[in-house]
């Protein structure tokens, strides 16, 4: 038994130390300088694309995490904006779809067969840099910072319920994430991660930190915008082929 929990400790800390230096890389890289491009110019370089203007970005983010032996999971909506195709910044709300069963015991003052589970939702700011890409596809390193409030809410035997105080909450989540584009203005994709919460009391912060797989719908509204304007086939590819990877 103990050299099982040792097992799990030491992948624990590993995962953290990964995650931490993640995330050491995506705020090193976003200090860089993009290099410059010409008027009307969108390059690859083997790494990304660059593109000459900014252009808005909106996503669906949808986020699992099994916690308490319970898979939860969280919606989030991200609305941002891009840089020459490599730097994204912008802020998300989250929402957790279900409750986080609670592993301790509930407050004495209920009765006896209370179920109780953990509820939080919280607004982020979050930085994203693109580590290699192409017109298609992508990966990069997104980065959270969260803000929210937490509570506990009781199931009582006879079918009421109560709840507890509301309480804060400071969360961190480093990642890693890719997306292929369908279309010009929409690419769906994946990712894995890791949320640590901060500044709570021991208890919670255990509850709700852990593991998280990424799911997303991404918008390049900047795009979308363009096609209607020029008055495009929606279904468009134009843009995403290989011949379109070439320095230009």
């Amino acid at each position: 038994m103990q050299w099982q929990f040792l097992s799990i400790a030491v992948r624990y800390l590993s995962l953290k130390f990964v995650l931490l230096g993640l995330l050491a890389g995506s705020l090193t890289a976003t200090a860089q300088v993009a290099d410059s491009v010409g008027p009307g110019e969108a390059r690859h370089n083997g790494i990304g694309v660059r593109q000459r203007h900014r252009r808005i970005v909106a996503q669906f983010d949808q986020r699992f995490s099994p916690l308490n032996r319970k898979l939860v999971g969280i919606n989030g909506f991200k609305l941002g904006v891009e840089w020459r195709g490599r730097l994204r910044a912008g802020l998300g709300a989250y929402l957790l779809s279900g409750g986080v069963p609670i592993s301790g015991t509930v407050p004495l003052a209920l009765p006896p067969g209370t179920q109780a589970e953990l509820r939080f939702r919280y607004v982020a700011a979050y930085g994203e840099y693109v580590l290699i890409g192409t017109p298609r596809w992508e990966l990069s390193t997104p980065t959270q910072f969260g803000f929210g409030r937490v509570f506990a809410r009781y199931r009582l035997p006879d079918g009421s319920q109560q709840q507890s105080a509301i309480d804060h909450i400071w969360l961190v989540e480093p990642s890693l994430a890719g997306h292929m584009r369908v279309f010009r203005w929409i690419g769906v994709g994946a990712g894995v991660g890791y949320r640590q919460m901060l500044f709570l009391n021991g208890s919670e912060e255990r509850e709700l930190s852990g593991f998280i797989v990424l799911g997303r719908v991404k918008l390049f509204l900047g795009d979308l915008y363009k096609i209607a304007r020029g008055r495009e086939r929606l279904l468009s590819q134009k843009g995403l082929h290989r011949r379109n990877w070439r320095e230009r």
